[in-house]
């Protein structure tokens, strides 16, 4: 039996619900989750006030809807907004783009640039993903949201900004200020407002009603006849499901289906099952590829094993050609007098039996640029030079592939064995989806 304490708190919260009707309409918003209206509820509080406001959340949450809300609603509505992604700026022009430069400050800065805290002045910043700025820049950051102040690159004059800064991030913060790769004093000053983004699997019938809303538009916007609609058990299902991807993840779901679907428009749990949609599994296959880390899985050591998998492949890839070289029996020592023996460098049983001298992890972690050292180097380092009669010579410079080369290949195979499917590539790689999509772009593998 409902107590009348219980029953004011529900009415409260159905008033505050209908309050939250018009913000949700005009931002597209759907869902009556308890979190998602809490969090939409802080961040009106929060606009007419300067506060800055640190919004975490799992990738695909949503999460920029929430700076746009409280710029809108906030007494700086009337001037500029700029929504800005840290983490697809370069690290050597991040600076210049935040805090602008003057003419001649680098090579090709052939005028001033005001930089967005310059052009900003008197409205909101939104700075997404601020968990990937490097830690000078996070330095700079600092200095604005203690006093106002920021230098322009390549200048030594102090310039002023009224700025109001709202960040956000899927990285796990703590782990960040941790692993020393994240201020922790920015952080508290960024964390005057937390504001949290449930992820999808928590919202219970939300993901029924934006499947509905997706699908609609889906069909509006493709002229089909008739929308696509779920069964009561495929309902269940959706409900049930992990969804990594949250709702961008939900999106292309519907939007796949809508399109390839041609037999039949109701969603079955076994035509779930063909896009891999089961209770209980977060592995998503086919069609559907999205992030399947959330910010707690984040680790900044991903690429340095990475690093170490390929300098261990290519250990294990010189062996092999040492003892191939061993098995042919290609040695100067069988051929020259014993009172020349003390001329030959080493014979081949003598190199293939030389150890290889790894790298530390400390050795490797404290590298500026450790993808840029070459194999060859490295190989030089370590084996004695070959007799130049040695008729394999030619193959073994062949052989000799740079660190991106290794790194190229190993991706290759790791995306060979997956059959395309990149999570799994990730996982067996031991690196962040997103760091191998970045990879993929970069060694223009996106065809596999």
């Amino acid at each position: 039996m409902l107590t009348s304490a219980t029953r004011a708190n529900e009415a409260d919260m159905d008033m505050d619900a209908k309050e939250l009707q018009p913000i949700k309409l005009r931002y597209g918003i759907v869902g009556n989750c308890d979190a998602l209206n809490y969090a939409l509820d802080v961040a009106l509080q929060v606009a007419r006030t300067d506060l800055s406001v640190f919004i975490t959340g799992e990738s695909g949450v949503g999460k920029e809807v929430l700076p746009r809300i409280i710029h809108d609603n906030s007494l700086r509505h009337s001037r500029k907004y700029f929504a800005i992604n840290c983490g697809s700026i370069p690290e050597g022009t991040i600076d210049s783009e935040l805090f602008g430069h003057e003419k001649g400050a680098f090579t090709g800065a052939i005028g001033e640039h005001e930089g967005y805290f310059g052009a900003a002045d008197g409205g909101t910043l939104f700075l997404d993903e601020v968990g990937e700025l490097p830690m000078s820049t996070q330095a700079r950051l600092l200095r604005v949201l203690e006093n106002g102040e920021y230098i322009r690159v390549g200048s030594s004059e102090v310039r002023k900004t009224n700025v109001r800064v709202v960040a956000a991030t899927n990285v796990n913060i703590q782990n960040a200020i941790r692993d020393g790769r994240f201020r922790e004093d920015l952080f508290y000053r960024l964390n005057s407002i937390p504001i949290k983004m449930p992820p999808l699997r928590q919202r219970g019938d939300d993901i029924l009603l934006l499947f509905k809303k997706f699908a609609m538009e889906i069909a509006a916007k493709y002229q089909m006849p008739e929308r696509i609609s779920l069964s009561p058990e495929a309902e269940e299902v959706m409900k049930r499901y992990k969804w990594p991807g949250n709702i961008r993840q939900l999106k292309n779901l519907t939007e796949q289906m809508s399109i390839l679907m041609r037999d039949t428009r109701i969603v079955t749990p076994a035509i779930l099952a063909d896009y891999e949609i089961w209770p209980g599994n977060d592995d998503t296959g086919g069609l559907v590829r999205v992030s399947h880390r959330t910010a707690d899985d984040h680790s900044y050591a991903q690429e340095r094993e990475m690093l170490f998998q390929m300098i261990t492949a290519l250990h294990n890839e010189i062996n092999d050609l040492r003892q191939r070289m061993s098995q042919q029996g290609h040695t100067t020592a069988t051929h020259i007098d014993a009172k020349d023996a003390d001329a030959v460098p080493m014979d081949a049983a003598d190199v293939g039996a030389a150890p290889m001298a790894m790298p530390t992890s400390q050795t490797v972690a404290t590298q500026h640029s450790a993808f840029s050292v070459p194999a060859s180097q490295v190989i030089a380092n370590t084996y004695p030079t070959q007799p130049d009669n040695t008729p394999y010579a030619e193959e073994y410079v062949e052989e000799t592939l740079s660190i991106e080369d290794q790194e190229k290949r190993l991706i290759i195979k790791a995306l060979e064995r997956s059959r395309g499917r990149r999570k799994k590539a990730a996982d067996e790689l031991h690196i962040s989806e997103r760091t191998l999509y970045r990879k993929i772009k970069e060694y223009g593998l996106e065809d596999m």
